[in-house]
């Protein structure tokens, strides 16, 4: 499993805010390129959000789900991106002075990104993350800005 943390500069709530937003998914998870629905009761556990991943005209359509919800501070969620398979990614939120302290705990569980030896598996994964928190922060602290 992998981690990676990045402290934003706004409080849990608005990051929260942001997580809590399915509609905002791919602007900050690296490569979700569009959302095709989100449940109404995003992000209750059980909850969906249906996204798209990958350049048009490849662009592979799956969801991802949420499996444990904790607001403002813990988001488990079950992205799936087959024909890859499926991923747990655990985000925790944590008040750091006037910002937060984001963690993200990713690794494949199921389906052929299991069969990739972890020696090669977690650096993607770590870049891929360092990333998705670049943009978040920007996300989140974009909207604190107004």
């Amino acid at each position: 499993m992998t981690v990676n943390v990045r402290t934003i500069a706004a409080p849990p709530q608005a990051v929260w805010d942001v997580l809590a937003d399915g509609w905002l998914y791919p602007l900050w998870v690296v490569g979700a390129t569009r959302m095709r629905a989100v449940d109404e009761d995003w992000p209750a556990v059980g909850s969906r959000i249906h996204h798209s991943a990958g350049v048009w005209p490849a662009a592979i359509d799956d969801n991802t789900e949420v499996r444990e919800a904790d607001p403002p501070r813990r988001l488990h969620l079950r992205a799936k991106g087959w024909p890859l398979g499926e991923a747990d990614v655990v985000i925790e939120l944590e008040a750091s002075g006037a910002g937060t302290r984001v963690t993200i705990r990713e690794d494949a569980v199921q389906g052929p990104g299991t069969l990739v030896p972890e020696l090669f598996r977690a650096p993607l994964l770590k870049w891929r993350n360092t990333e998705t928190l670049r943009r978040l922060a920007y996300v989140v602290e974009g909207r604190a800005a107004r």
